[in-house]
């Protein structure tokens, strides 16, 4: 019994520090290619990696990006990110780091697992398994900077302006996020047609040309989405649908036709 309570209590000591400790950073940095695969972004994974980041409310970018001038001379001011994965005969097996820049593990997810047999289904739905651990953080960024430079100059700052200087550009960053740039609905698309397969639903238009893959998710009317250029999710609002993904880091919104 003792050392259940042990472990109870390393657990939520672990989940504290965890937090308190990724709330230091506003900026998180993907690599365009994880070490397990062949390709640069392959199965869109990093541009999950990345869409996913960013909407548990960091600032994301690959990694060799033009990146904010923050951290363009200091990639310690953010952390890293790292996807392992453990061989499994039926199953992918995918877990999420992110790691300070001297390699130190910040934060470590649970092992994300799939049983698709098709991979990049398998590989999206794993990771996004693994992401899940993020929801017991419930990260939100505090303000602190992380390199020696500048936490003498935020000192030295704060001396002379209000603290609430500090906190605008992240109450700014969070009202850009909530509110998607529109894209227009593709009127030439017209209705697209639900068909449903073992995941999900697959959209095709009256060509018969398939449009986007739908893959089924716990919430109702909520659906992971790629059209092959682009990932992201497939959502209810109002009693419409919409296509949201992000494209050179601003979150779009496009209106669809659905006929399930």
């Amino acid at each position: 019994m003792k050392r259940y309570i042990l472990l109870l209590l390393l657990f939520i000591s672990y989940s504290g520090y965890a937090q308190n400790t990724i709330n230091n950073y506003k900026y998180v940095l993907v690599p365009e290619k994880f070490s397990f695969l062949k390709e640069q972004d392959q199965y869109r994974l990093n541009t999950l990696a990345k869409f996913l980041l960013a909407e548990k409310g960091f600032d994301a970018y690959f990694d060799n990006f033009e990146l904010p001038t923050e951290i363009a001379n200091n990639k310690c001011d953010a952390l890293h990110v790292e996807v392992l994965e453990k061989n499994g005969m039926f199953t992918t097996n995918l877990t999420l780091l992110l790691k300070d820049c001297k390699g130190n593990i910040i934060f470590k997810s649970k092992q994300g697992k799939s049983r698709e047999k098709e991979y990049k289904t398998s590989y999206n739905l794993a990771l996004r398994d693994a992401f899940t651990s993020l929801d017991e953080v419930k990260y939100a960024y505090n303000g602190t900077v992380n390199s020696q430079d500048q936490q003498v100059a935020t000192t030295t700052t704060a001396v002379t302006a209000p603290v609430v200087t500090a906190t605008a550009p992240v109450s700014a960053a969070v009202a850009t996020a909530a509110k998607p740039v529109q894209v227009e609905t593709n009127q030439a698309a017209g209705t697209l047609y639900a068909q449903p397969t073992a995941s999900g639903y697959q959209l095709i238009d009256t060509t018969p040309k398939k449009v986007l893959t739908l893959l089924r998710t716990s919430v109702q009317d909520y659906f992971i989405a790629d059209n092959g250029t682009a990932n992201g999710i497939v959502l209810k609002k109002s009693g419409e649908w919409f296509f949201e993904y992000y494209k050179d880091s601003k979150l779009m919104a496009e209106k669809l036709l659905i006929k399930f």
